[in-house]
């Protein structure tokens, strides 16, 4: 439990690590992690819990969320200091410490949720971009640090990658978003193909909704192949990690293709085996 700092409903809650964990099965980052060596998953282990927790607090904590989001913060300081007595944090900053993760991008998944609160919709594309790159891009730019194999160059195509794969979780959660009051499909995309807020909490998608997701969908198959390009400038496991990622997201954007951007009647989502299959195919090109 952490320390008490901020008197709120929240403060008797806090997810265990264990509860974070049973969450993650079929995520992109955990799936891939399993295809690495044990020193390298509890690195990879460290930053799931770390930014699973944070989305958490985010989206489920109870009372005053931007309260348990700054509790996250303090308890992020106390991990990079190594006086951290949270087990999700104690963890957390032995990874931090022996992988040389930067704070900056861990705090930057706090003010992604930070915005959560405050910001229920985007107006433009670009601006939701924006907001990927706070939610999603420092995760693959922690993923290379574990790795020992962040440079620039590298970094600059794995926020594509990442923002690719975050664009894809919303289009999979068009419905359950709009239900907690987040539209993440652009304002001006939604009204040049006459999509409606109503429109995004019906049973099944109607033909206006599921040609805004096909555009949609598209942007994010551009920006994963162009970011999949980092796959060869990796070797060992860390090449067949990302390689998991792309190709994850790969079987995601093929599942909803198949179900014909209706993503309201059901979730699409990708078999183990297609996945599998997905991640063959980009590690052979």
């Amino acid at each position: 439990m952490l320390v008490r700092e901020h008197p709120s409903s929240c403060e008797d809650w806090w997810p265990a690590p264990q509860e974070l964990l049973r969450r993650a099965r079929g995520e992109n980052f955990v799936v891939a992690s399993l295809l690495v060596g044990k020193r390298t998953a509890r690195h990879l282990r460290a930053v799931y819990l770390f930014a699973r927790l944070v989305d958490e607090c985010g989206d489920s904590a109870p009372g005053e969320r931007l309260l348990a989001l700054d509790r996250v913060e303090s308890e992020l300081n106390r991990a990079a200091s190594g006086s951290s007595r949270d087990p999700v944090f104690r963890e957390l900053g032995e990874t931090m410490r022996e992988c040389e993760l930067p704070r900056s991008a861990l705090a930057r998944l706090i003010e992604a949720n930070r915005e959560d609160q405050r910001r229920p919709e985007y107006e433009t594309y670009d601006e939701l971009l924006a907001y990927c790159d706070l939610s999603a891009n420092p995760v693959g730019e922690l993923v290379l640090h574990v790795f020992g194999a962040a440079t620039p160059a590298r970094i600059a195509l794995s926020n594509s990658v990442c923002t690719a794969l975050q664009l894809i979780e919303h289009w999979q959660d068009v419905r359950e978003d709009a239900l907690h009051g987040r539209i993440y499909l652009p304002g001006e995309d939604r009204r040049r193909f006459g999509v409606e807020r109503l429109d995004l909490v019906q049973d099944r998608a109607g033909e206006p909704l599921r040609r805004l997701l096909e555009l949609e969908a598209h942007r994010a198959a551009e920006l994963l192949s162009d970011g999949a390009r980092l796959v060869a400038t990796l070797s060992g496991r860390a090449r067949l990690a990302v390689a998991g990622y792309v190709g994850g997201g790969h079987a995601t954007l093929a599942a909803i293709e198949r179900a014909g951007y209706d993503v309201l009647a059901a979730v699409p989502r990708a078999s183990k085996l297609q996945r599998t299959i997905a991640t063959g195919r980009v590690l052979a090109t």
